[in-house]
């Protein structure tokens, strides 16, 4: 082999016709999925308004004390689960047992004393009686002597003492039916279930019984106990937060949209939720059911002061709540203050631009004297002292 054949260049390996061919497919493929994606995500999509900016909220039911007292156990503590009605406080009850001891005695003084009303007016009857008896005898002798003094048959003093015993009687009469009408002015068209210094003590009483039950704190509503505040031992005012429950079956998301994602956004859209707690995997279904009535600058402690120096335009943002389905939330508790991604569906713009009327969101439980066992006790005492 001579030297210049040993320096000559080699021919190109493999099919340069080949390689060329195979990317100019991979670009097609490529630039067929870019369209795809962009038709499919800008033209076929349904309409719809995203955002980050939203969160978890919910009610934070503060438990407080409404008449003062000593705590002396407590039933629930945070992150414990409790229903409707159960015990989660108590207080010391030792005072007001002695008050409710004591409108119970009130009460039954006020059915002896209204007893004893009543027989005052039959007593007063029969002063009444009395006293026309006395007037017309009175009357009478008057008659007759002066029929006597005409005769000659008595003196004139007599007679004048007989004169001055009727005006006595009529007086005596007079008296004895205004003590009549007072009497029967304190009992007149009333019992001693009715009369109203029974009733006064009786609402006395049921005032004394709900002190009473302020002192057995029971939880309001079905939920998760929350900021517990107190110990055991503690003295408490009137009005003192004790602890909170939040009902995490009832929670909803603010989603805070710029004033910009607004205009097509309205109540009754369907909306998706998924939560960074749970990722992607898991998506919750809800609908608008209302949008926020200002943005948070309106509300903000200090609100900007626009009119004022320089002025630098920022996008605002609005609150809107989103309803979310209650078996979602049972199936995957959240909490309140999470953060979540938000997103309305806002192919349908036949809602409302206002939010729903006002409805009760909660019943609240009463506890009030009207108390079946209050009540009864009352009746008691009262057929006691009739």
């Amino acid at each position: 082999m001579t030297d210049t054949q040993a320096s000559a260049p080699l021919p190109p390996a493999g099919k340069p016709q080949a390689r060329r061919r195979g990317l100019l497919i991979l670009g097609i493929v490529v630039a067929i999925g870019l369209i795809a994606w962009a038709v499919s995500h800008f033209l076929l999509a349904k309409p719809a308004e995203e955002t980050d900016d939203a969160y978890v909220a919910g009610d934070v039911v503060a438990i407080t004390a409404r008449d003062p007292g000593q705590i002396t156990a407590i039933h629930a503590d945070n992150t414990q689960t409790v229903k409707a009605g159960a015990p989660l406080l108590d207080l010391d009850p030792a005072t007001a047992d002695v008050a409710l001891a004591s409108a119970a005695a009130e009460l039954a003084r006020a059915v002896r004393a209204t007893r004893a009303d009543i027989s005052k007016v039959g007593e007063s009857g029969a002063a009444v009686v009395q006293a026309e008896a006395q007037l017309s005898a009175a009357t009478a002798d008057y008659a007759r002597r002066r029929g006597a003094a005409a005769q000659g048959a008595i003196s004139g003093e007599e007679l004048a003492h007989a004169a001055d015993a009727v005006k006595v009687a009529r007086a005596n009469l007079n008296l004895a039916r205004s003590q009549q009408a007072q009497s029967r002015s304190t009992v007149q068209g009333t019992d001693t279930s009715t009369n109203p210094a029974v009733l006064a003590a009786a609402a006395a009483y049921r005032r004394a019984a709900i002190m009473r039950s302020h002192m057995h704190i029971v939880a309001p509503i079905d939920g998760v106990v929350a900021q517990r505040t107190v110990q055991i031992g503690q003295q408490v005012a009137a009005g003192t937060p004790l602890m909170a429950v939040v009902p995490l079956s009832k929670v909803w998301v603010d989603a805070n949209f710029r004033e910009t994602q607004l205009k097509d956004l309205r109540i009754g859209q369907p909306a998706t939720v998924t939560a960074d707690m749970y990722g992607d995997d898991i998506v919750f279904h809800g609908k608008v059911i209302g949008v926020g009535a200002g943005s948070g600058n309106a509300f903000a402690l200090l609100p900007p002061q626009n009119a004022s120096g320089n002025w630098i335009k920022i996008v605002q943002r609005v609150p809107v709540r989103i309803a979310l389905d209650p078996r979602e939330l049972n199936a995957h508790p959240l909490r309140v203050g999470l953060s979540v991604n938000a997103t309305v569906d806002t192919a349908n713009r036949s809602g409302a631009l206002l939010g729903q009327p006002a409805a009760q969101a909660y019943a609240g439980r009463a506890t009030d004297g009207s108390d079946p066992a209050v009540e009864a006790r009352i009746r008691q005492i009262i057929a006691a002292n009739r």
